[in-house]
């Protein structure tokens, strides 16, 4: 547990923040491979809360639960799981009550649950206006070895906009490229959209055998398909942070360019490494100022 929180083991019960939550089969294994049991997952995430709490905090949560492992069988979980404990927090959205994962207890009571995965909105709670800006950058073929070709040169399509940008893992097979917004200037979900449309074109058009925008994935091939209709109200997409249920215990993770350019795999990047890994470089989505995007939008036709 994080150094200075008021946390106990009791007899597979844990004392966090002055709640007590039961920790049903602490040595299950989650991740067989990897000889990670429920107890060590816990302990991951107690690690990594105050950066995944960063970008899910007042945002609707969708998470997905694996009770016995990454590789045995999995479900969605939108509504908030029943019981319920005092301290979590939930927000209604279109009949849906969702959980507002804004604490450290409430993200070990979903670790204790198997959740492996954390999905939240684009959108703040009670809010209709995009969070940030996001491109998908959605492989047709696992694993593939141009992803972080395809995302240096998304990134380099951006940067000649004069859009900084910050490149992460999905954590699966994919690379996100994760903009911050300047959210004063009121930016809606279909201006970003026009933008990752101009984009999504462009890479298509100077790298024809690299990208599609082919929504099919039948009709992709092996393209790498630029999903920039996924940033919407009401949708979600992985968590900076969040890990994922694959075999290799994989964190997503945000890269330099400089480390891009070097074509790492994103399996390189998981629940094993990642503590030493934000010690040396922090947060690197918060070390970018919000971009200001009008310009770009000043001349992308409507």
């Amino acid at each position: 547990m994080p150094t200075g929180s008021s946390s106990k083991h009791v007899k597979g019960t844990i004392v966090i923040e002055g709640h007590e939550l039961i920790v049903s089969n602490p040595e299950k294994l989650l991740w067989p491979e990897k000889q990670i049991t429920k107890a060590m997952y816990l302990q991951k995430l107690a690690a990594l809360s105050s950066y995944l709490l960063t970008y899910c905090r007042n945002r609707y949560l969708t998470t997905i639960r694996f009770p016995n492992g990454w590789n045995d069988k999995s479900f969605y979980q939108k509504n908030v799981p029943e019981p319920t404990p005092v301290f979590v927090k939930t927000a209604e959205l279109e009949g849906i009550q969702y959980v507002h994962m804004d604490s450290l207890p409430t993200l070990l009571w979903l670790g204790n649950l198997a959740c492996l995965e954390f999905h939240p909105s684009f959108h703040y709670i009670g809010d209709t206006l995009p969070a940030e800006w996001l491109i998908d950058i959605d492989p047709s073929v696992d694993p593939e070895p141009r992803v972080m070709q395809a995302a240096e040169i998304i990134g380099e399509i951006l940067d000649k906009m004069n859009i900084r940008s910050v490149p992460k893992t999905s954590g699966a097979t994919g690379v996100q490229i994760y903009v911050p917004i300047d959210r004063a200037r009121g930016y809606t979900f279909e201006q970003l959209r026009r933008i990752g449309h101009f984009v999504a074109s462009y890479a298509v058009q100077k790298h024809p055998k690299l990208f599609t925008i082919e929504r099919l994935k039948k009709d992709r091939g092996t393209l790498i398909y630029i999903d920039y209709l996924q940033h919407w109200y009401g949708k979600t997409l992985s968590a900076p942070y969040t890990p994922r249920a694959r075999m290799d215990a994989t964190v997503s993770t945000p890269l330099t360019w400089a480390e891009v350019s070097l074509r790492p795999d994103p399996r390189d990047f998981h629940l094993l490494n990642i503590e030493d890994r934000l010690r040396l470089k922090g947060d690197l989505i918060a070390q970018l100022p919000p971009q200001n995007l009008d310009p770009v939008l000043s001349f992308i036709p409507k």
